[in-house]
């Protein structure tokens, strides 16, 4: 007999540790599983937890008795332990399916979460061929494919404001760009089509009210608009479409520089040499080539020494 205690004592304390060690082990894997959305710590973690939870009953029971018998139940339910762990793997998941079940419909809410559509029916697909909750799956499977809807049009909303901002700030070539990019991108959506011709349009809108304020301005006398518009209207025309205005611009280019070389020269008459300095350096940059050009910059720097005499420049 007392031999026998010592050996009760060592099977009991043998099998506390390792329902203690599988225990903190099990806890430990689902953890991590949850926390790094894998599913097979997860899964491994629950069956370890199965076994804690089917085997420590039965051997708390074995050792509640006394004497020799003891010793014996120990051993069977010892020897149960061993057999439930060697269960296949098919045989853990038809015990462990209601656990397995939540895990794997949590790491599909986490996906839809973020966003992740295609991971999260991937999971779905396994939730229905794999464990067979065919409604859970098709339930879920309507929500991903609204969610995904939904980012998708939201997608394309924010970049068709990028577009329109373009278009606004005339930035055709970007435009362009942008409009070919959202429809590589989306092709199934109806939303992206014809974005190109959308730039299209409203470039040859602009070009068409950037010619009527030309002509308007040029009627008008209003010379100095009317030469800013042709400056702006030269990179929207070819030179066959710049044709029938070129007799117009003429005509405002010509009263452009009658108008600068009457101001310089007044500016000169008035001894307002940082006037005149500003006007001859316009004459010299927008009409080079012309006689009245090669004047100023004859009197040119003698106009600026005397600016800056007078503390002007």
């Amino acid at each position: 007999m007392g031999r026998s205690t010592p050996s009760l004592f060592s099977a009991r304390l043998f099998v506390a540790w390792s329902y203690a060690i599988a225990a903190v082990l099990g806890v430990g894997l689902v953890a991590y599983g949850v926390w790094e959305h894998d599913r097979t710590f997860a899964v491994l973690g629950v069956a370890a937890l199965a076994v804690v939870g089917l085997g420590l009953p039965v051997t708390l029971v074995a050792m509640a008795g006394r004497g020799a018998g003891d010793t014996r139940a120990v051993v069977e339910a010892v020897e149960r332990l061993i057999e439930h762990s060697a269960l296949s793997d098919d045989a853990r998941r038809v015990l462990n399916r209601r656990s397995e079940r939540h895990l794997l419909r949590q790491a599909i809410e986490e996906d839809m979460h973020h966003g992740d559509h295609e991971a999260a029916l991937v999971l779905v697909r396994e939730l229905a061929e794999r464990f067979g909750y065919r409604s859970d799956a098709e339930e879920l499977r309507a929500r991903i494919e609204a969610a995904r809807f939904e980012a998708v049009e939201h997608r394309i909303t924010e970049a068709i404001a990028r577009l329109d901002s373009l278009i606004g700030e005339k930035r055709w070539d970007e435009a362009m760009t942008e409009a070919a990019r959202i429809t590589r991108t989306h092709p199934d959506s109806h939303r992206v089509e014809g974005l190109r011709h959308r730039v299209e349009r409203a470039r040859a809108q602009y070009k068409a009210d950037l010619e009527r304020r030309f002509l308007l301005a040029a009627q008008q006398d209003r010379v100095d608009e009317a030469l800013g518009l042709l400056h702006e209207l030269d990179q929207y025309m070819t030179e066959q479409e710049a044709g029938p205005l070129q007799e117009v611009a003429r005509g405002v280019i010509g009263k452009a520089r009658e108008n600068l070389g009457v101001q310089f020269r007044l500016a000169v008459q008035d001894r307002r040499w940082r006037h005149a300095a500003e006007i001859g350096d316009r004459i010299i940059a927008e009409f080079p080539n012309t006689r009245m050009a090669q004047e100023v910059r004859g009197m040119i720097d003698g106009i600026r020494s005397r600016a800056a005499a007078v503390g002007q420049v």
